[in-house]
C-alpha cells in the first residue's frame, strides 16, 4: 500500500501529522551491528522543526524509543521497532480547512482517493511523516558506516542563488555550521536572508539539495527495471515537495559532446577509476566505484500565510487563508532526508548485491 520502501533492506513507516506517534520498522539490518542510539537522535535533531528562524516553529524535539531488534546495543537481525510521540500538535490549526482544499496541497486528491481525509496538517501526506524515514535511515547510515561508506547532502540553491562550483570545491562538513545547511559561509547568507525576506512577506521559496556518497564499492545496481540511479530517484520523488531529480551531469550534460562527457578509465594504484565523472558513479544503472552524486529540487512549500481562492468538498468556490506553523523554505531540513533515503537505497543494495556472487555467499 505504499507505505514501505526496500527489498531486502527494508523500512515502513506509519504514523499522521496530528496523531498520538509516528513509527518506524526497519526489516533486514543485519544482526551484530552496534547501533548508537546518540547518533540516531543526532540526525533527528537534525530534521526536527523548530530548530532556527527560517524553519517552522512546531516544537517537537522528535525522541524516539526503540521497541525491538536491538539488545545489550546491538541488532538482532529481527525487526527493529521505533516509535516517535507528537507532542506539540495544534489541531485547531486546522479547523478553518476542515472541508476545503489548500492549493497545491493532498487535500482534494487524498478525499478523491480514499472519500475521507485527516485535514489536521495533511494527516499522512504531512512532512512530518518524515521523521521516521530519517529514523530507519539513520540506522542504515551506521550500517554503511561500517562498510566505511558515507553519505553528504547539503543546500546548494535557494531561489536564483546558487551555488554552482563542483562540490569538491568546499569543505562539505561546514554545512552543518550555519542555518541553511550550506556549505559556503557567503553565499549561506545570502540564502538566510532570502528566506527571511520571503518570511517576511509571508510566502514561501523553493531550493535543491545536492547529495555526495563516497566510497561505494562497483557492482551495486540491478539491470535493467532496478538500476541504482532509478531506485535512488524513486527514494528521492517520495519525499514531500519534492519536483526533480538528476543525477551526475543531468540536464546540464546534454550541452556537451560525447567527446567531453565520456568519462575515461584509468588505472591507478590497483584500482580502476575515471578521470572526470559526468556519470555520477553510476554507468547502466551499476556504480563504478566514483562518488555517486545528485541533485533533487524542492518546490516552494504550498502553505502561505496569505488568502488564496480554492474549492470546498461541496464544489463550492471557497477562501483558503494560511494558518499555522509551516516552513518558508523547506530545504535546509530535507537535507538529513535526503541523506535517509540514500542511505537506505544504498543500504539494501550492498544487501543485494552479496547474492550476486558466488563467492560473497
Amino acid at each position: 500500500m505504499g507505505n514501505s520502501f526496500g527489498k531486502l533492506f527494508r523500512l515502513t513507516t506509519f504514523g499522521e501529522s496530528h496523531g498520538k506517534a509516528l513509527g518506524a520498522i526497519v526489516e533486514g539490518c543485519p544482526a551484530g551491528l552496534e547501533l548508537d542510539e546518540d547518533l540516531i537522535r543526532l540526525e533527528m535533531q537534525r530534521r526536527k522543526p523548530g530548530q532556527s528562524k527560517i524553519t517552522t516553529q512546531r516544537k517537537e524535539e522528535d525522541e524516539f524509543q526503540i521497541l525491538s531488534g536491538v539488545f545489550e546495543g546491538k541488532t538482532t537481525g529481527t525487526p527493529i521497532g521505533i516509535v516517535i510521540q507528537n507532542s506539540d500538535q495544534k489541531s485547531k490549526d486546522y479547523a478553518h480547512i476542515a472541508d476545503k482544499f489548500r492549493p497545491s496541497h493532498a487535500d482534494y486528491t487524498y478525499f478523491e482517493k480514499y472519500g475521507i481525509r485527516d485535514y489536521r496538517g495533511g494527516g499522512r501526506s504531512s512532512a512530518r511523516e518524515t521523521a521516521a524515514r530519517v529514523a530507519g535511515g539513520a540506522i542504515a547510515k551506521q550500517f554503511l558506516k561500517s562498510k566505511g561508506i558515507t553519505i553528504q547532502a547539503f543546500v546548494s540553491q535557494v531561489g536564483d542563488l546558487i551555488l554552482d562550483s563542483d562540490y569538491s570545491k568546499f569543505n562539505l562538513e561546514l554545512a552543518e555550521e550555519n542555518i541553511v545547511r550550506c556549505p559556503d559561509p557567503e553565499m549561506a547568507d545570502r540564502m538566510i536572508s532570502l528566506i527571511d525576506a520571503v518570511r517576511l512577506e509571508r510566502d514561501t521559496i523553493g531550493g535543491v539539495v545536492t547529495c555526495v556518497i563516497k566510497n561505494t564499492p562497483a557492482g551495486l545496481g540491478e539491470p535493467v527495471f532496478d538500476r541504482l540511479h532509478a531506485e535512488l530517484g524513486k527514494a528521492m520523488l517520495s519525499i514531500n515537495a519534492v519536483k526533480g531529480f538528476e543525477y551526475g551531469s543531468g540536464f546540464e550534460g546534454v550541452k556537451m559532446k560525447g567527446s567531453q562527457h565520456n568519462d575515461t578509465f584509468v588505472q591507478e594504484d590497483g584500482r580502476v577509476h575515471t578521470l572526470t565523472n559526468h556519470s555520477g558513479g553510476i554507468q547502466g544503472g551499476i556504480s563504478n566505484g566514483e562518488d555517486i552524486y545528485f541533485r533533487v529540487a524542492f518546490k516552494p512549500v504550498a502553505t502561505i500565510m496569505q488568502d488564496q481562492e480554492s474549492l470546498n468538498e461541496a464544489g463550492e468556490t471557497v477562501i483558503v487563508s494560511g494558518k499555522g506553523r509551516h516552513d518558508p523554505c523547506v530545504v535546509p531540513r530535507a537535507v538529513p532526508i535526503v541523506e535517509a533515503m540514500a542511505a537506505l537505497v544504498l543500504a539494501d543494495y550492498l544487501l543485494l548485491s552479496k547474492s550476486n556472487k558466488l563467492a560473497d555467499i
